[in-house]
C-alpha cells in the first residue's frame, strides 16, 4: 500500500497539511490523514489500526485521489439539491413530536420513527429515510422518556391564574419583618424506590427489598429566600405530623411577625386540629394553599425529587434507621450549601 501514491513535493504536502488543519468536516479530515499516512509509508492494516477505519476505506481513499487529486477528498453531497433537514423542517419536527400521534390521525398515541417520517412528508412532501430521522430527532434534541402522570386541575384557569398571581405578589413584596416556605410532605419506604442506573453488557443489578416493607414520614417546608429545608419526622401521616412541623416554624422563625406557608390541599392542612393550632399560634401562621394539583408551583416538590434521586432510589440500606440516617445527612448537605450560597448572594 505505500507504493500506492508516489510522495509529493514538499510545497505541495505543506499546502495538503495546511487545507487539513483549516479543515473542520471529520469523515474529510479523516479522509486527509489517510491521504498523510500513505505518504509516511503506513500500510492499509497500519492505517486502519491508528484512525479506526476498515482497510477498505484506506484502497477506496486512495483510489479516488489517485484518479481526481485532493477534490476527491471533500464530500460531494453538496450536489445532491438542497438540504432536507433544513430549519423549517426541524422547527415543523419538534412541533410534532411534542404533540401525540393521535392528534396527527393515528390510533397509536405514540410515536415511532417510522409514523414521524410519514406525518412530515405529509405535511412538507419531503420524504427522508428512517436513519435520516434519527438524525434529525438528535438535532432538536428530541429524546424518549416516560411521561408524567398528572391530574388536571378542576379550577378554572382564570381562577388558577389569580391564585398563582396572588401568591407570586406575596413573595416579590415579602418584608424582611415576615417569612415565607413552600410545605410539602415526603413518604420513605424501606422497599426501594426502582430506577434507572448505568450497567454493563449482559448485567442487570438487583435491589435488595425487605421481607416487610417500613415507612416513615417527613413534613418538611422550604425557606422562599435561603432555600433552607426544615422538617419534622412521623411514624404517620396525619394533622399531628402537620401540626409539628407549624410548631417547629414558630421556633426557627422566632423573630418574625408572620410565617405565611405555601401548600397543596392535602387534608391534613384543613384538618379542625390545625385550625384550632392556627388559633393557639396567635395568627404568627397563616396558610396560602395552592390550586389542586398544581405540584409544580411547590417549590419543595423538586427538593423531594432530588431526595429520591440521591437516597431512596435503588438503594441498599437494610433498616429503616439506616436509611433514615442518609435522608438527614442529605437534607444537612444540602442545606449547608443553601446556607453557604445565600451569604455569598447577601454579601454581593
Amino acid at each position: 500500500m505505500a507504493l500506492i501514491l508516489p510522495r509529493p513535493s514538499f510545497c505541495v504536502k505543506e499546502r495538503f497539511c495546511k487545507h487539513l488543519r483549516k479543515c473542520r468536516q471529520a469523515l474529510v479530515r479523516i479522509r486527509y490523514l489517510i491521504i498523510l499516512n500513505l505518504w509516511s509509508g503506513r500500510s492499509a492494516r497500519e492505517i486502519e489500526r491508528v484512525l479506526k477505519v476498515h482497510n477498505t476505506t484506506v484502497y477506496r481513499v486512495a483510489k479516488r485521489f489517485q484518479e481526481r487529486g485532493e477534490a476527491s477528498l471533500w464530500d460531494g453531497r453538496e450536489d445532491n439539491g438542497p438540504e432536507k433537514l433544513s430549519e423549517d423542517f426541524l422547527a415543523l419536527l419538534d412541533r410534532v413530536v411534542r404533540g401525540k400521534a393521535s392528534e396527527y390521525g393515528w390510533r397509536r398515541p405514540t410515536w415511532t420513527r417510522e409514523m414521524l417520517v410519514i406525518t412530515m412528508q405529509r405535511k412538507t412532501g419531503v420524504r427522508i429515510h428512517v436513519a435520516t430521522m434519527s438524525r434529525a430527532l438528535a438535532l432538536i434534541r428530541a429524546r424518549r422518556a416516560n411521561p408524567r402522570p398528572r391530574v388536571k386541575c378542576p379550577w378554572h384557569p382564570a381562577a388558577k391564574t389569580r391564585r398563582i398571581n396572588v401568591l407570586q405578589r406575596l413573595l416579590a413584596t415579602l418584608p424582611r419583618s415576615e417569612a415565607a416556605v413552600y410545605e410539602d410532605e415526603v413518604d420513605i419506604h424501606l422497599n426501594p424506590k426502582i430506577g434507572l442506573d448505568w450497567m454493563g453488557l449482559g448485567q442487570q443489578k438487583e435491589a435488595q427489598t425487605p421481607g416487610q416493607n417500613q415507612k416513615c414520614y417527613l413534613a418538611g417546608a422550604m425557606d422562599v429566600r435561603t432555600g433552607v429545608i426544615h422538617w419534622v419526622e412521623g411514624a404517620k401521616k396525619n394533622s399531628w405530623l402537620f401540626w409539628d412541623l407549624l410548631y417547629k416554624l414558630t421556633r426557627v422563625y422566632a423573630k418574625a411577625k408572620v410565617v405565611h406557608v405555601i401548600l397543596d390541599n392535602f387534608s391534613i392542612h384543613s384538618s379542625n386540629i390545625i385550625a384550632v393550632a392556627l388559633l393557639n399560634f396567635a395568627k404568627r401562621i397563616r396558610l396560602h394553599f395552592l390550586p389542586p394539583y398544581c405540584p409544580d408551583h411547590n417549590a419543595i416538590e423538586r427538593v423531594w425529587q432530588d431526595l429520591h434521586a440521591n437516597v431512596t432510589r435503588n438503594h441498599c440500606c437494610a433498616t429503616m434507621a439506616k436509611l433514615m440516617y442518609e435522608v438527614r445527612y442529605y437534607l444537612r448537605k444540602r442545606n449547608r450549601r443553601a446556607e453557604r450560597k445565600a451569604a455569598t448572594a447577601a454579601a454581593a
